[in-house]
C-alpha cells in the first residue's frame, strides 16, 4: 500500500537575521546549508528565481545535504515575469541546462510563480504547460537546446530517469476559472496553495498527485508567525491531503472533484522569513505531524515566541 511523503521546510536558507538565532552563533556561513538540511527535510531553493545558478553550486548543495533530503526549485523569473511566457523555448532550455539535474534524486518539484499583473490566457498557458518536461530525460533533451550564453556553465547529464513535478503559484484573480483547473489536471501540474495574509488568491484545488503549500504569513506577509491554532489547522489539512482527500471546507475554484487517490505527497514551505519565524514554524508543524524523528535538535531559546513552542519535545528530537 502506498503511503504519502510529507516534507515541510523553508524557502531559502541564507538570511543574515537567522544567524545566532536559528543558526548556532559559532556556525560559519558556508555551513548554513549543512545545518539547515539536518534540521529540516526540505528547502525551496529561491536563488534560481533571481538568476540562473551554476552547475558547480548544485553539485555543492547536493554534497552538503544528507541522504533523503529534497530541494524544490523556484523557476527563473525571466520566463514568468520578463518574457511572460512569450517565446520562452530558449529560456526554458537555459534554465534546465543550468545544473538542477545535478541534484539527482534530491530534485523535488519545480515552482513556477507568476506576478500579480499576469492574467490567465488559456491558449498561452496551455502552450507553456506543454513545454514542461515530465521526467529528467525530457528535461535533459530540452536543456540540449540551450544557447551560447550557457557555454562552459551547462549541465544536462542524467544519472537515472526520474519523474519531474511542477507547481504553479498564481497571484491574479483571472485564474479563478474552471478552464485553468482543467488545464492543470490535464498536464498533472499542482496549484500552489499560498497563504499570503489575504493579499493574493487563496485556493485549494487539487490538480496533481501531490500538494504544494507556501506559507508566507497568515497575518502579515513575510513577517508574522503562525500561532498554535493556525498550525493545528495546517496539520489537519495536510493530513487530509496526504490521505488523498480534500478538507471539507476547502476553498475551491472548480466544482469538479480531483481524481481519486489513496494518498498524495505534500510539500510545504514557510516563507515568513523576515523575523526568523520560518524555520521554527516549520519544526513546530513537523512536531504536530510526528515527523521530527531523525532531525537535528534546535536551540529554541532564541525563538521570538517561546510561549508558542514546546521546548521539552523540541529538545527530545535527535540529531533535511
Amino acid at each position: 500500500m502506498m503511503t504519502a511523503h510529507i516534507l515541510i521546510g523553508i524557502s531559502g536558507w541564507r538570511y543574515p537575521p537567522w544567524r545566532k538565532v536559528f543558526y548556532p552563533k559559532d556556525l560559519t556561513q558556508k555551513r548554513e546549508l549543512e545545518f539547515a538540511s539536518r534540521a529540516l527535510p526540505t528547502i525551496e531553493l529561491n536563488g534560481s528565481f533571481y538568476a540562473l545558478q551554476r552547475p558547480g553550486s548544485y553539485m555543492q548543495w547536493y554534497a552538503q545535504t544528507p541522504a533523503g533530503f529534497v530541494f524544490s526549485i523556484k523557476a527563473n523569473r525571466y520566463i514568468t515575469h520578463i518574457l511572460r511566457l512569450q517565446n520562452i523555448e530558449t529560456a526554458m532550455a537555459n534554465f534546465f541546462a543550468s545544473g538542477l539535474l545535478a541534484l539527482k534524486e534530491k530534485l523535488g518539484p519545480i515552482l513556477w510563480q507568476f506576478p500579480p499583473s499576469f492574467k490567465f490566457d488559456a491558449g498561452l498557458f496551455e502552450s507553456f504547460l506543454k513545454q514542461l518536461p515530465q521526467d529528467t530525460d525530457a528535461a535533459a533533451s530540452l536543456a540540449e537546446k540551450r544557447d551560447s550564453s550557457m557555454q562552459q556553465r551547462e549541465f544536462f547529464k542524467v544519472d537515472q530517469k526520474r519523474p519531474l513535478r511542477h507547481a504553479v503559484e498564481i497571484r491574479n484573480k483571472s485564474f479563478e476559472t474552471e478552464e485553468f483547473i482543467r488545464l492543470l489536471r490535464k498536464y498533472h501540474v499542482a496549484l500552489v496553495i499560498a497563504d499570503t495574509a489575504g493579499k493574493w488568491p487563496y485556493k485549494e484545488d487539487i490538480t496533481a498527485d501531490f500538494t504544494y503549500l507556501r506559507l508566507h504569513g497568515d497575518a502579515e506577509l513575510y513577517r508574522s508567525g503562525y500561532k498554535d491554532q493556525a498550525l493545528d489547522r495546517w496539520a489537519a489539512r495536510i493530513t487530509d491531503w496526504s490521505q488523498g482527500v480534500q478538507p471539507p471546507d476547502a476553498q475551491l475554484i472548480s466544482c469538479l472533484p480531483p481524481p481519486q487517490r489513496n494518498c498524495r505527497d505534500v510539500y510545504c514551505y514557510f516563507d515568513n522569513d523576515i523575523k526568523v519565524k520560518a524555520p521554527f514554524d516549520a519544526r513546530r508543524l513537523l512536531q504536530r505531524l510526528n515527523l521530527e524523528s531523525g532531525l537535528a535538535a534546535l536551540d529554541w531559546s532564541h525563538a521570538e515566541d517561546p510561549g508558542e513552542i514546546n521546548p521539552t519535545k523540541a529538545r527530545g528530537a535527535k540529531a533535511t
